[in-house]
């Protein structure tokens, strides 16, 4: 979508870059380090297509198409077959956060969008705790499943960590079970899975916070890192790998539903898994005889939820 200042389009006066209506290059949503590129030219196509094979060609197995969404999906649909030609195994994932998603996966001719409207949900109704919210977001994130795998996550480089934007410690883990058992392609934002925290600001410098440096010699040299916030994420994609069904899983309709309770089945023709969230001060009741996997990583069978418990139940 766009270049930086610095970039030798830039410093050319290229006619591959957008102006504005003043005749000035176009910045990208008021940013003025960053100049859009005209997509309307067959030269920056083939810009883009050299761009992605370029990477492509050096190992990258993917592309994460950045403001994908300031862009006609028919620059897309244009760009990316030509791009398969030379790597049909190449994946294509655009940054969409608003709009007809299924549209955009259609009509850009990619494999995935970024699942903004579920992210939202998963963040507000744990904080909030207004489960409500997110089981009807579930079943818009069942319309999509029926087009194309979204791209799921809870957090990432431009958004305050999930860590933050979850106040209470003992809910956190909530976000990280939606986000390994819901249908679709879960990404972790890196750091989130030792339990990093940062607060993004609307200011310039205001994603330093949440992009930090990371050290060179690797997790050893982390602060502080939450070693069970790592070993949840271990347990929870462990399980995830076993069923491999859940990528196209939708949701059924809940079993039971209240502001701070619910539990609802993950399903894919005869396969099944019931997630149990409770965000009550006490135990919520469940069906006897369930196996309950609690916030502390254990298992054993019980008949209740723990107070701040979640469970995934075979």
């Amino acid at each position: 979508n766009h270049v930086g200042r610095e970039h030798p389009l830039v410093a050319e006066g290229s006619p591959l870059l957008r102006r504005d209506a003043g005749g000035g290059l176009a910045a990208f949503e008021g940013h003025d380090a960053l100049v859009e590129l005209d997509h309307d030219r067959a030269e920056v196509r083939a810009l883009v297509v050299d761009a992605m094979r370029h990477w492509l060609d050096r190992g990258a197995d993917a592309w994460r198409l950045d403001a994908a969404y300031r862009v006609a999906p028919s620059f897309w649909s244009a760009v990316l077959p030509e791009v398969r030609r030379s790597h049909p195994e190449a994946w294509f994932e655009a940054e969409v956060i608003h709009g007809d998603y299924a549209a955009f996966a259609r009509d850009g001719a990619v494999d995935s969008v970024t699942q903004y409207e579920l992210w939202k949900a998963v963040r507000s109704s744990i904080e909030q705790r207004n489960l409500w919210e997110l089981a009807w977001s579930l079943g818009r994130h069942n319309e999509m499943l029926a087009a194309f795998a979204p791209s799921t996550f809870v957090g990432n480089h431009d958004v305050t960590r999930i860590a933050s934007a979850i106040s209470d410690p003992r809910h956190r883990p909530h976000a990280v079970v939606l986000l390994a058992m819901l249908g679709g392609t879960p990404t972790i934002y890196a750091g989130d899975e030792w339990g990093f925290t940062a607060v993004k600001e609307e200011r310039a410098g205001g994603d330093d916070a949440i992009r930090p440096e990371f050290p060179a010699e690797g997790p050893g040299g982390l602060v502080a890192p939450d070693a069970a916030v790592l070993h949840l994420h271990q347990e929870l994609l462990s399980l995830r790998r076993r069923h491999p069904w859940l990528h196209r899983a939708t949701t059924a309709e809940p079993r039971h539903l209240t502001n701070e309770h619910l539990e609802v089945d993950a399903v894919a023709g005869d396969e099944r898994l019931t997630i149990a969230l409770n965000l009550q001060d006490s135990p919520a009741p469940r069906r006897p005889g369930a196996l309950l996997a609690a916030d502390d990583g254990t298992r054993a069978s019980s008949d209740a939820i723990a107070a701040h418990g979640w469970a995934v139940i075979g």
